[in-house]
């Protein structure tokens, strides 16, 4: 059984030996990385820098209340606006594999940046055990290539540390719990964010949309579970795909995206059932997400496939 008080001990032990300058920490805010960040802090003190990249395809207010957490946390953090660098990385880009990749360089870019102001030498990331599984390697096959594993460069000049790496969510949670920190019941979010929530070429117009939906999507699932109509999933946003159909909004035609809602139970990642999300939920969701963005959505369903034989994320 996982004990998170003797791996916090023994981690801070083998984090001073690991680490003999300074660091930084790329802190996207979820959960794994606000651990590692909460627990390379406690081993090397004000020797580690928090870089958080706004990238453009974040949630809804999403970097503010990252910035205003982890530095009410104590965490010296730098925000960096990069939503434009990210979307000239990414335009063209189509294939999941292709974005991963693209956001994973441009991350370690950004990086390389700040850590040669200061001078560090390591690069920490919350990396855990679903990641490089699904990255592949070895006798593995290629799932996902998780920017923080098989999207990263070779000439990188950082060192990597990872003290999460052999942990599952479930036991990161345990040791965010451990460490008092009030987001370790969050739901994930990845690393390339809503650039792999729109299929086909991520732009910034589409972010915007995918945006607002999967903020309806957790507001109103949130409201629910609270309300006892149903119990909260362990992940759930929303996707925008690439069909667009006939549809009527007034007395109007309109020819818009269809979003897919997603919603899902799991211990680890590794698998997952669908949610069964009560139709009259389902229902004001569709209904929310169409009358905010009229014109541009005009059709709303709900995926219905475990892990496996689908991923979480679509891509």
């Amino acid at each position: 059984m996982f004990d998170p008080e003797k791996f916090v001990n023994e981690s801070i032990e083998k984090l001073k030996a690991e680490i003999d300058g300074t660091a930084i920490i790329a802190c996207s805010g979820g959960v794994d990385s606000t651990v590692a960040a909460v627990l390379v802090a406690r081993a090397i003190g004000d020797r580690l820098y928090g870089v958080h990249v706004d990238t453009g395809y974040m949630r809804k207010n999403e970097s503010k209340e990252v910035a205003e957490l982890l530095r009410n946390m104590g965490v010296n953090l730098q925000v960096d606006e990069a939503a434009e660098e990210f979307s000239k990385e990414l335009k063209g880009a189509v294939e999941p594999e292709a974005k991963r990749k693209a956001i994973g360089h441009t991350f370690i870019r950004i990086f390389d940046r700040y850590a040669k102001d200061i001078e560090a030498k390591y690069l920490v990331q919350g990396t855990i055990a679903p990641d490089w599984i699904e990255s592949g390697g070895d006798l593995r096959d290629v799932i996902k290539s998780h920017h923080n594993v098989g999207a990263l460069p070779d000439d990188m000049d950082l060192k990597l540390v990872e003290p999460l790496r052999d942990l599952y969510k479930d036991e990161v949670r345990k040791l965010g719990r451990y460490l008092g920190i009030s987001i370790a019941e969050k739901q994930p979010f990845p690393g390339p964010g809503l650039a792999i929530r729109i299929i086909g070429e991520p732009t910034l117009e589409k972010a915007d949309i995918v945006r607002e939906a999967c903020f309806i999507v957790e507001e109103e699932l949130e409201l629910a579970a609270s309300e006892g109509k149903m119990e909260l999933p362990w992940q759930y946003f929303a996707v925008l795909t690439p069909v667009q159909t006939v549809g009527v909004q007034g007395d109007v035609r309109a020819y818009g995206y269809t979003v897919c809602v997603r919603a899902v139970q799991s211990i680890d990642g590794m698998t997952a059932a669908y949610s069964k999300i009560p139709h009259e939920v389902l229902e004001k969701i569709s209904i929310r997400i169409t009358n905010s963005m009229p014109g541009k959505i005009n059709r709303v369903v709900y995926d219905i496939t475990n892990k496996p034989p689908g991923t979480i994320e679509w891509e």
